[in-house]
């Protein structure tokens, strides 16, 4: 399309064709600015879907497909219903042809399905007639993933019926007593025996202490969701490479059982190793990713190459034959990565379904194994950090968190290409904040490749989100709604808004969630709609609330009692300042230096009216005491927090020791060591696992908490 026809006005055919695919034509920005659509936006988006859209002749003929696409097939790819909930499947046959279908239990035994007296106008197809018939899903279904199948002369159809529960059911730790607990960037918290950045053995610790030592019922830390393959890794764990494996550099070495089996002259390299990244365990120094994957990793294959028993053996194979192809698909991509390090990878190996790959894998299995062995070793270790929380007294234990999305140039993008959607990326419209848009470079899923996929890359996502958790927090949960797609080449506010089928994909996660006995919280901070965060409560999904958020229409700050009960509510996040930061206006001074504000003075003024205000309400609540100082401040604000109905209620690590430094600045990229920052108190002092609960902050903060629980 030339640049002429991009910049017109959509036509009505576009605009048509663009609502029926759920690709908004228009949008309201935050500040209540009206935009349209740019045509160049909408056409891109609906090729990244499949659809022709160039000119309005193809515009209508994508309509008429689209209608025909859904006689095409026998029966739906998919259907997510309520349990308890009648649902009627349509089924696509030969006009006038004799028809059965009948349901194939997950549980085992089948169910013939009943046939709906309804007549519908058969429908002409390439040349040949094709009517429906109506079957009926009975109510009393169980949960879970079950298979229609229809057959009729010549042919047959299958799809899957997924049974959902109505409601996830509140968790018996909600029904004894309101939770609370610390909230931790795993990397940043380090022990004695970390090399370099905080691992699963140093939360298994944590959760044992935080509950013996501080009453919490849970941790709620960052994703840990796969990093690169090779150096150099992306600091961001929101920008994994897979979301459907754990990052190996978080692989606690020495507790491998394989170790004690290691040849004295190996072992010495695997010490050898670890001195060098844990020298800077006990300094205030950035993190090194890429110093301490190079160390772990070779110690890991020193490991790999000790004998296992024969129970261990099994137990790798069944992790193997439960993970499947994902599990195979993974391993493949990091082994290439590694033997592609620095170069462009060859034609025939751009994608999993790339001609090369089969032979590739054949030639490289010993290394793919490797990789597959490495996923095991940590699966197990977040398993036992799971059980070291619920062996210690945690009511709930480590609370999980899933990234929106993934690298574009992952292992999850390589293997999943053809659900996601090709030559876009998510991102944000332009806000106050970021007055050019947000893009997060990450694929989106394709909505349509998603729902003929039966949404089980989506189901394999949830389910390792909640496979070792208690609960799993779900960030920009909005993205179950509509996601904000930008095309590339254009700008973050050159895009559009897509919608998603959300009651198919809540449903997915509550299904899964309950099936793991696990918690669900959505990220619902922003602009959102009144009637989103209803729908998310009526499907027993929590929200997040936010101190600094919680503002009356006036600007004032929110009364505790009126917060959200269905909530995780905390007093700051890991994208905000720390709250020591906040309480001396250090965070205004920070953006000036890194260029993000342009009225400074402006910024001091409305942080100064903000703290003053805050000050008003705790000192109207009781909660100052005289010649009050910043830790009576901050524990005065958990105390606040504290008091509200909300559900469940999050502590930062970094506010338990006073930390003047951000774990991230949105907004930066180069210009703030964003996700590098270990665990540092009010001095600057680093603070490792090893003292943390005999620091006197973390004391302090305990005891006011202890006050009022």
């Amino acid at each position: 399309m030339t640049d002429d026809a991009n910049a017109q006005p959509p036509s009505e055919a576009l605009l048509t064709l663009a609502r029926a695919c759920g690709v908004a034509t228009d949008v309201h920005l935050i500040d209540g600015t009206h935009v349209v659509v740019s045509r160049a936006a909408m056409v891109a988006a609906l090729a990244a879907m499949g659809i022709s859209a160039q000119t309005d002749e193809q515009c209508w003929a994508s309509l008429h497909d689209l209608e025909d696409y859904l006689w095409k097939r026998i029966v739906p790819p998919v259907t997510v219903m309520r349990q308890g909930g009648a649902r009627d499947i349509p089924v696509h046959v030969p006009h006038g042809s004799p028809v059965a279908a009948r349901l194939r239990l997950e549980q085992g035994g089948d169910i013939t399905l009943a046939q709906v007296d309804q007549y519908w106008e058969p429908r002409a197809i390439d040349g040949a007639h094709v009517g429906r018939a109506t079957f009926r899903l009975p109510e009393d279904l169980p949960l879970g993933w079950h298979v229609v199948e229809a057959a009729f002369p010549g042919s047959r159809g299958r799809g899957y019926v997924v049974v959902t529960p109505d409601r996830l059911a509140e968790s018996h730790a909600l029904q004894t007593r309101r939770p609370w607990g610390f909230m931790t960037q795993l990397y940043s918290l380090r022990s004695a025996r970390s090399w370099g950045i905080g691992d699963l053995g140093d939360l298994a610790d944590l959760c044992s202490l935080s509950r013996i030592r501080a009453g919490a019922d849970f941790v709620l830390i960052n994703p840990l969701h796969a990093n690169e393959a090779v150096p150099p890794l992306s600091d961001s764990p929101y920008l994994p490479s897979s979301r459907r494996f754990l990052a190996p550099m978080y692989i606690r070495v020495e507790d491998i059982p394989e170790v004690a089996y290691v040849p004295s002259q190996q072992r010495a390299v695997l010490e050898w190793e670890f001195e060098r990244p844990s020298r800077v365990n006990g300094t205030a120094d950035l993190l090194n990713r890429d110093e301490a994957w190079r160390a772990k990793r070779a110690a890991l294959e020193q490991i790999y190459e000790a004998p296992r028993s024969q129970g261990r053996e099994a137990q790798f194979e069944a992790f193997c034959v439960r993970e499947g192809k994902a599990l195979e698909d993974y391993a493949t991509w990091a082994a290439i990565a590694e033997e592609f390090e620095g170069q462009e990878w060859p034609a025939d190996l751009e994608t999993a379904s790339s001609p090369g790959v089969p032979e590739w894998r054949d030639a490289h299995s010993e290394r793919i194994v490797f990789h597959a062995w490495m996923q095991w070793i940590a699966d197990e270790q977040a398993s036992a950090a799971q059980a070291a929380a619920k062996q210690a007294g945690m009511e709930i234990g480590i609370i999980t968190d899933l990234a929106v999305g993934v690298h574009p140039e992952g292992a999850d993008a390589w293997s999943l290409h053809r659900v996601l959607a090709q030559g876009m990326s998510v991102g944000a419209p332009p806000d106050a904040f970021n007055p050019a848009g947000q893009n997060w470079s990450q694929p989106p899923w394709q909505p349509r490749a998603l729902e003929a996929s039966a949404y089980l890359p989506f189901r394999d996502v949830v389910r390792a989100a909640v496979r070792h958790a208690g609960a799993v927090r779900i960030d920009h949960i909005l993205g179950m709604f509509r996601q904000w797609w930008i095309p590339d080449g254009h700008g973050a506010g050159d895009g559009t808004y897509v919608q998603f089928d959300f009651e198919s994909l809540v449903g997915i996660i509550v299904l899964e969630a309950h099936r793991a006995g696990a918690m669900v919280i959505g990220e619902d901070l922003g602009t959102v709609e009144p009637w989103v965060r209803d729908y998310l409560r009526s499907r027993g999904v929590l929200g997040t609330s936010v101190l600094w958020f919680e503002r009356e229409h006036g600007g004032g700050f929110t009364a505790p009692e009126h917060y959200r009960r269905e909530t995780l509510a905390t007093v700051t996040t890991h994208d905000l300042p720390t709250t020591a930061q906040m309480l001396v206006g250090e965070q205004v001074d920070l953006r000036a230096e890194l260029g993000l504000l342009t009225d400074v003075e402006g910024a001091r003024e409305e942080a100064r009216r903000e703290l003053e205000a805050l000050r008003g309400l705790m000192q109207a609540r009781g909660l100052l005491v005289p010649d009050y100082n910043d830790e009576d401040l901050i524990a005065a604000a958990h105390k606040l927090v504290l008091s509200s109905p909300a559900l469940l209620t999050g502590v930062a690590l970094t506010d338990a020791v006073g930390d003047m430094r951000a774990q991230n600045v949105p907004g930066t990229f180069l210009e703030y060591p964003n996700w590098r920052i270990p665990l540092t108190d009010r001095n600057g002092e680093p603070v490792l696992l090893d003292d943390l609960f005999d620091h006197p902050r973390m004391q302090r903060l305990v005891a006011a908490i202890r006050s009022v629980r």
